[in-house]
């Protein structure tokens, strides 16, 4: 009888024990192979950062998510998923074509984690395709859903815009200007107005039984997780790609990059690209001061540098002997120049930072664990970079690498 009532005792604290446990949230992440307005699109890079990586980060550092799940049909996408921590779920040919919906493919992954004994309570859904997630207000809406205040929750932005459409044909006047939230004939100043509220796309957060019966993110109560404006892009063509990443560079704070040597290019990463030739054929460039004194600071630290350029012009090693910096130039194999000099001082490639601008830079850049881009470089060198300046080429671009590898 003893042991029988100690059995009976285990299991009622565990049948309790499992009533009482905080609903599971789970962040599911459709991410496919596949993009017509921007090819590879949910691997190409923001803030030096593949947009499906940015997606899992934003949801791994919102509180109460307990899982991160990507669902995809590519073997890059799982790949950059798994390495960023998230669990990878195969997507079935059939539910990753361009007509494909989104909640087919939470539907699937739900079922997928069910099968693993490790389902949801709560989903977060959020796509990679908007780059700059807000992890607290994340959080805030999965505690709203967990505690039972929604059934299911948006990201969106205030808006005091005055929204307009054209009528259809048709109808009379058919492509006339027809007002939608206002009257038009009365024109309200700002503070005497009500806002409305634009859907970022950013990220949804509903019940997982809410949404298995009714297929749609939205059901139930219904709420609002406001986000700044800013952060409200999302991408659809290659236009919008490069607003993110001119805006990732005015709003993320800089990592630090922690490496053993700076290697540079010359033309496009010290000079802005451009240069002067006067009437005996002699080029001359234009560089900053900024770089000067951050490579003053480098030398200090005893952190090599070395500039290795293409250009024969002698203006580089001018250059390079005014900052005191060894030079390679004239040199049309980056690659193995740079593995030569690495092999020479006893440098791990990994450990080494090369900020070019442009394809020549590719095969450098490919190679060393930090490969960093200006700005204004080409578009397939930023895509190659781990990390994106803020700054352009000639305009303090070296300063700011310099400072984010020297220690604060």
């Amino acid at each position: 009888m003893t042991t029988m009532k100690t059995d009976m005792s285990a299991s009622t604290s565990t049948e309790e024990d499992h009533e009482d446990a905080a609903p599971r949230v789970v962040a599911i992440i459709p991410a496919r192979g596949g993009s017509k307005g921007v090819p590879r699109k949910n691997v190409r890079r923001v803030g030096g950062v593949p947009l499906i990586e940015r997606a899992v980060r934003s949801a791994q550092a919102a509180d109460g998510i307990d899982l991160v799940v990507v669902s995809t049909d590519d073997d890059e996408i799982a790949a950059v998923s798994a390495a960023a921590g998230a669990r990878v779920v195969r997507r079935p040919a059939e539910i990753s074509g361009d007509t494909a919906s989104s909640e087919s493919a939470i539907l699937h992954a739900l079922d997928e984690l069910d099968r693993s004994d490790d389902g949801a309570d709560v989903v977060a859904f959020l796509q990679a395709t908007s780059p700059f997630i807000p992890s607290g207000v994340l959080a805030d809406a999965v505690r709203e859903v967990r505690a039972g205040g929604a059934d299911s929750v948006f990201s969106a932005h205030e808006t005091y815009g005055f929204l307009w459409a054209r009528a259809e044909a048709g109808q009379a006047d058919a492509g006339a200007a027809v007002a939608l939230n206002h009257d038009a004939t009365h024109r309200p100043r700002r503070q005497d107005r009500e806002p409305h509220f634009l859907e970022t796309g950013a990220f949804y957060v509903f019940r997982a039984d809410g949404f298995r019966e009714a297929k749609h993110r939205f059901f139930g109560r219904i709420r609002i997780a406001e986000v700044p404006e800013w952060t409200a892009i999302e991408i659809d063509d290659e236009q919008q790609l490069r607003i993110a990443r001119a805006l990732a560079a005015l709003h993320e704070t800089p990592e630090r990059i922690p490496v053993r040597a700076i290697v540079t290019d010359f033309d496009g990463v010290h000079t802005d690209d451009t240069a002067t030739v006067d009437a005996d054929g002699v080029e001359r460039v234009r560089v900053s001061r900024e770089d000067g004194m951050g490579v003053s600071l480098l030398r200090r630290a005893g952190i090599p540098m070395l500039i290795l350029s293409t250009e024969a012009n002698p203006v580089v090693r001018a250059r390079a002997d005014k900052l005191r910096v060894p030079v390679l130039h004239g040199i049309e194999d980056k690659e193995s120049a740079l593995r030569g000099w690495a092999e020479e001082n006893g440098i791990p490639l990994g450990e080494i930072a090369y900020l070019g601008n442009d394809i020549n830079d590719l095969p450098a850049l490919r190679i060393v664990g930090w490969p960093i881009a200006v700005a204004n470089a080409h578009p397939l060198v930023l895509e190659a970079a781990r990390v994106v300046l803020g700054r352009t080429g000639g305009h303090g671009a070296v300063r700011e690498l310099i400072e984010r590898v020297l220690p604060a």
